[in-house]
C-alpha cells in the first residue's frame, strides 16, 4: 500500500465525450502504475441528474449542471492531503449515488468536460492536456460507431451532435486555451477529398515557457520542419507519412508544434522516428517506442495520437519528478515558487 504522499501532484485532462480520454489514461496508469494513480470523473459534480436537466433543460456540458464550488473545495482539500467524501454520478440510472471515499494519493487526475473551466480549479493544476477532436473526424468516428453498435440512423447521430454543439463551443472548446498541451486530431492532407477519417493528422501543440515542462522537438529545436521520413527505415503503405515542427501562436501563447499525417504499419520502427526527436523524457532510448509496442491494441497506436499520448505521459512523468523532487519539497516548505 502507499504511504500518504508529500506532495500531491494534480493532472488535468479535459475534452469531449469520445475524444480518447479513457484510452490516455489507460496509457497513463501504464506509466505510472495504477496504484499511484486516483483518477476521478468530474461528471460526479453534476448537480443536476439526468431527468432535472431535461426538465430545466440544460446540458450536461452547461456549467448551470455542475456544482463547481464542491468540485473546488474537494480537489483543493485532496491536494493538501486530506480524504474526501465524493459524490457519485451513475452514467447507467442518470442519477446521483451515494459518496465515497476518496483519499489522498502521489496522483490525482481530473478528467472530463470541465476541468479547466473554472479558475479556481484550473490554479491548482500542475499540468494540464485538452483532447482536441476535429469535427469532421468527429462525426464521421460516431456516425461509424453509433451506426454499426448502436442502431442508429445517419440523421439521429447527427441531431445528437448538433444539439450538443452550442454548449460544446460556449463550456468546453475555450479550455484549451489554458491547456499547457493540446492533441489536436484532424483530417488527413495526404488523400485529397479523404471522407473515410481512417488516416489522421495528429498535431501536438506545446506551450512553451511553462514550469516543469520543455516542448519536444524535431531535429532542430526553434527550427520550421517539413519532413518526409525514409520509406526503407518506415515502412509506409499508401498514403505515406509527413511531419511537420516549429513555432506557432495558439490563443496569444507561444507554442511549438509537432505534427505527424499518416499512420505506421509496423510499430516497432517507430523507433526512427523517436530518434530523430528530442526533449522527449524518456530515460532510455526507445522507450516511447516500447510504451506504443506495449499496447499496440489501444486505439491511436498506428498514428500520431498514441504517439503523442505516450510522450505527453512522459512529459507528465518528468513533471511528477521535478515537483516530488526533494529540492522542490523544500522549497515548498520554504514557501520558495
Amino acid at each position: 500500500m502507499i504511504s500518504q504522499p508529500d506532495r500531491v501532484v494534480l493532472i488535468g485532462v479535459a475534452g469531449d465525450s469520445g475524444c480518447g480520454k479513457s484510452t490516455f489514461l489507460r496509457r497513463l496508469e501504464d506509466l505510472f502504475g495504477e496504484e499511484m494513480i486516483t483518477v476521478i470523473c468530474l461528471d460526479d459534480y453534476h448537480s443536476l441528474d439526468r431527468k432535472q436537466r431535461k426538465e430545466v433543460g440544460v446540458t450536461a456540458l452547461n456549467p448551470k449542471a455542475n456544482n463547481f464550488d464542491l468540485m473546488y473545495e474537494q480537489i483543493k482539500a485532496l491536494k493538501e492531503g486530506k480524504s474526501i467524501q465524493k459524490p457519485i454520478y451513475n452514467h447507467e440510472t442518470g442519477m446521483l449515488d451515494p459518496a465515497e471515499t476518496v483519499n489522498p494519493n502521489r496522483i490525482i487526475v481530473i478528467e472530463g468536460l470541465h476541468p479547466m473551466h473554472d479558475e479556481r480549479v484550473r490554479s491548482l493544476l500542475d499540468f494540464s492536456v485538452y483532447l482536441d477532436i476535429d469535427d469532421e473526424v468527429k462525426i464521421a468516428w460516431k456516425i461509424q460507431r453509433d451506426m454499426a453498435e448502436r442502431g442508429h440512423t445517419h440523421e439521429d447521430v447527427l441531431a445528437a451532435i448538433n444539439s450538443r454543439r452550442p454548449d460544446f463551443e460556449a463550456y468546453i472548446d475555450p479550455q484549451k486555451q489554458h491547456a499547457d498541451v493540446v492533441i489536436q486530431i484532424l483530417p488527413t492532407r495526404l488523400i485529397p477529398n479523404d471522407t473515410e477519417r481512417k488516416v489522421l493528422r495528429v498535431r501536438l501543440v506545446q506551450k512553451d515557457d511553462v514550469k516543469s515542462f520543455e516542448p519536444a522537438y524535431l531535429f532542430d529545436e526553434g527550427s520550421t520542419i517539413d519532413w518526409i521520413p525514409c520509406g526503407r527505415k518506415l515502412t509506409c503503405s499508401y498514403p505515406g507519412i509527413r511531419m511537420f515542427y516549429g513555432p506557432d501562436s495558439y490563443y496569444g501563447n507561444s507554442v511549438s508544434v509537432l505534427e505527424v499525417d499518416g499512420q505506421f504499419d509496423r510499430l516497432d520502427e517507430v523507433v526512427y522516428i523517436e530518434s530523430h526527436l528530442s526533449n522527449l523524457s524518456t530515460k532510455y532510448y526507445g522507450e516511447l517506442t516500447e510504451l506504443l509496442l506495449k499496447h499496440r491494441e489501444y486505439p491511436g497506436s498506428n498514428n500520431g495520437s498514441g504517439l503523442f499520448q505516450v510522450l505527453v505521459g512522459l512529459k507528465m512523468r518528468a513533471a511528477y519528478e521535478r515537483l516530488t523532487s526533494p529540492d522542490a519539497f523544500l522549497a515548498a516548505k520554504a514557501g520558495v515558487n
